[in-house]
């Protein structure tokens, strides 16, 4: 009321235009209550402490509502439009924006992709079989692949970080997920597995059919991840390379909570209402009075109950606090800020948009991941090397020995990655695994999908005789696992062999299994 009739004097007085403006916190009229509670939260108040916000008008006006309040100076409302109109902002997305990697003098860089990985293949298969055609074949395939899909510099750029960590003795994971199905990665010893030993699938990383950015994630030693960021920064420059932005967001049981103490209703009556919601982890506020009958009771007849799960049901979902991703960072061509908004985090410079708008606008993003088990090992391998004189490189070692075995059937597998949780242990004392595969197959069938296939596992490979296959076909595929499906390259493999489907179709057919897409799946059938 003061200021405004002094802002109109000034512009008409010095010839400046004026610009009308609203200052919007939330969308729409009646989240004025929430939005309250979110900065009660912030600022660890109550609601009947008060003075937080003094009105209801901090939502998003309509333009009608606008010129409604600026009737008496309409040329505000028009500027608003003129600068509106001046604004223009395309934001791409799906095209991929790859950084380009500065390859040596003499090669372009779809060369010297494969000039690394023919050195990679004589150093991993030796000289008489790299040259082998089966062999030749397959990484010819992959390439192609690759440079068709226009990942050249992706594999380069991965390359160069995990070749700087092994020449910096800083320990770096033998493979995760789905890029150990190809020998292109294998060949540049960014895996350490050998896809054709273990029948892995080159189309369950990159399927030709359906263009998405690869993804390879690297666990590096805990200590000396950092390391490799930083080279990764000094390599390709500070203003393009940032960590990712994740939100923790508010859930059913904690918004209750948040907003019982924002209303200053009690300890106990908040406890009730939130020990009310049943645990899940996709549990909402409507699932909760759903399932639970006691609760949508106490809703139904006490108001300080209602009052409650309403503030929250309106406040579910929405971010509570920022943080930094894990292990996610943002490499791009140009300035990151030219593709996304930052923000500066305790850990640097991180995106302000989340990993799936990050993959969906193209840029490249790699996953550094901090694993502790690679520091044991680390710390273990140099104690070796001190006391024994004994040099242990893992890759040239065979997965055959019996003692090994022994150990982990015995359940004596405490700080053995992914094998020491109590459930795990008593696993792998009942499977008794005597070779590599059977490690493989507990690790895969130990989740919620395939727990129930456990006893058939077990008693199969104990009593070879009970296995038995619907159709003759499927022996070759599933003989590994004693007769059960277990993976998903398996599947792949059955509607190849037994329904003529291609590489890349069965991958689609994958894909649809995993994210449970029951319509994508039955249009197969």
């Amino acid at each position: 009321k003061r200021v405004n009739p002094l802002l109109i004097a000034m512009s008409r007085e010095l010839g400046i235009g004026l610009v009308a403006t609203n200052d919007s916190h939330y969308i729409h009229k009646e989240d004025a209550r929430a939005q309250e509670i979110l900065m009660c939260l912030q600022m660890g108040r109550t609601l009947d402490e008060g003075g937080l916000l003094e009105t209801e008008e901090f939502y998003l006006k309509s333009g009608e509502q606008m010129s409604a309040l600026f009737g008496d100076v309409p040329e505000a409302i028009e500027n608003t439009v003129k600068i509106a109109e001046q604004c223009n902002v395309e934001i791409e997305m799906g095209r991929i924006q790859l950084p380009v990697f500065d390859v040596p003098s003499g090669y372009t860089n779809e060369s010297y992709l494969e000039h690394l990985v023919q050195k990679g293949l004589l150093e991993r298969y030796g000289q008489e079989r790299a040259k082998s055609e089966a062999l030749q074949e397959r990484a010819r395939y992959e390439l192609k692949t690759i440079l068709d899909m226009g990942f050249c510099d992706y594999f380069l750029i991965v390359w160069d970080y995990v070749d700087f960590a092994r020449r910096s003795h800083i320990m770096v994971g033998p493979g995760r997920g789905s890029a150990a199905g190809s020998i292109v990665a294998y060949a540049l010893h960014i895996t350490d597995i050998d896809p054709l030993q273990y029948n892995l699938l080159f189309e369950r990383f990159l399927n030709p059919a359906r263009v998405s950015m690869p993804d390879i994630d690297i666990d590096f030693c805990y200590e000396r991840r950092h390391e490799v960021i930083d080279y990764v920064i000094d390599k390709y420059g500070e203003d393009k390379v940032a960590q990712i932005i994740t939100f923790g967001t508010m859930k059913a049981k904690a918004a209750v909570r948040d907003v019982g103490r924002a209303l200053n209703v009690s300890y106990g009556e908040t406890d009730a209402i939130a020990k009310a919601i049943p645990f899940d982890l996709k549990m909402t506020i409507d699932k909760a009075l759903e399932l639970n009958p006691d609760l949508k009771n106490m809703y139904e007849t006490n108001p300080t109950v209602a009052k409650v799960l309403d503030m929250s049901r309106a406040l579910e979902g929405m971010p509570r606090h920022a943080s930094t991703h894990a292990a996610g960072v943002v490499i791009s061509k140009k300035s990151i800020n030219e593709y996304v908004p930052l923000y500066l985090a305790e850990k640097g410079v991180s995106t302000q948009f989340p990993m799936t708008t990050i993959e969906e606008l193209g840029l490249l993003k790699m996953d550094f991941l901090g694993l502790r088990n690679l520091t044991v090992i680390r710390d273990a391998l140099e104690m070796i090397k001190e006391n024994h004189g004994i040099d242990i490189d893992f890759s040239r070692m065979s997965y055959d020995d019996p003692a090994v075995y022994e150990l982990i059937a015995s359940g004596n597998t405490q700080g053995v990655f992914q094998l020491e949780s109590a459930g795990m242990t008593q696993f792998m004392k009942n499977l008794r695994p005597d070779c590599f595969e059977d490690i493989v197959a507990g690790i895969s069938l130990y989740r919620p999908g395939p727990m129930g296939s456990i006893p058939t596992y077990i008693e199969n490979k104990k009593n070879p005789a009970k296995i038995s296959y619907i159709d003759k076909k499927l022996e070759p595929i599933l003989s590994v696992t004693y007769g059960c499906l277990v993976y998903q390259e398996q599947v792949m493999q059955i509607v190849r062999d037994l329904a003529g489907y291609t590489y890349g179709r069965s991958d689609l057919v994958r894909r649809a299994m995993g994210k449970k897409k029951m319509d994508v799946m039955l249009e197969e059938k």
